[in-house]
């Protein structure tokens, strides 16, 4: 084999090699296992949500951008809930418990509020830091996206309705 056909070869077997590379770093995984409790005490399991979509969105009463963002979940909430959409809202565990059932009672949030007071579920995720952090979670428990900061709403409805 020429110098150039080795070079053309090993061109090749690079580029797939990178194309493999970069097509799994777009995976992000399965959802971890939580049992999430919300502010009335009840228990969410996200093992039993599989079979919908799911947005887990970690946020604060103290985050602009979380309180930004809530009137767009809940627009998002009551479009596709009826067809099999969950939602559930996960306070940082340095928020007060009583901050958060204020705010979520003033933004009439109608999806689950859960606490997360040992911030053992946003290690979970990732060892989430930074408000908001939401995950669009598919019916089969795979997480197939992950945004921290202002949601393009747009899209997460598109990508939602592909699951559906």
């Amino acid at each position: 084999m020429s110098t150039r056909g080795l070079f053309i070869t090993l061109l090749l077997i690079l580029s797939m090699l990178l194309a493999f590379w970069y097509k799994s770093s777009l995976r992000l995984g399965m959802a971890p296992d939580a049992i999430f409790t919300t502010l009335t005490g009840n228990k969410i399991d996200l093992k039993q949500l599989q079979g919908n979509p799911v947005i887990v969105t970690f946020w604060a009463t103290n985050c602009a951008t979380c309180i930004q963002e809530i009137p767009h979940l809940i627009k998002l909430y009551q479009q596709f809930h009826p067809q099999g959409l969950e939602i559930i809202a996960v306070a940082m565990y340095y928020d007060p418990p009583n901050h958060v059932l204020s705010m979520s009672k003033a933004k009439q949030i109608p999806y689950p509020v859960a606490l997360d007071l040992t911030a053992n579920h946003a290690k979970a995720f990732g060892k989430i830091q930074y408000t908001p952090s939401t995950f669009l979670i598919s019916p089969t428990g795979e997480i197939v996206m992950k945004k921290t900061g202002l949601l393009d709403i747009d899209t997460l409805q598109q990508r939602i309705k592909n699951l559906l």
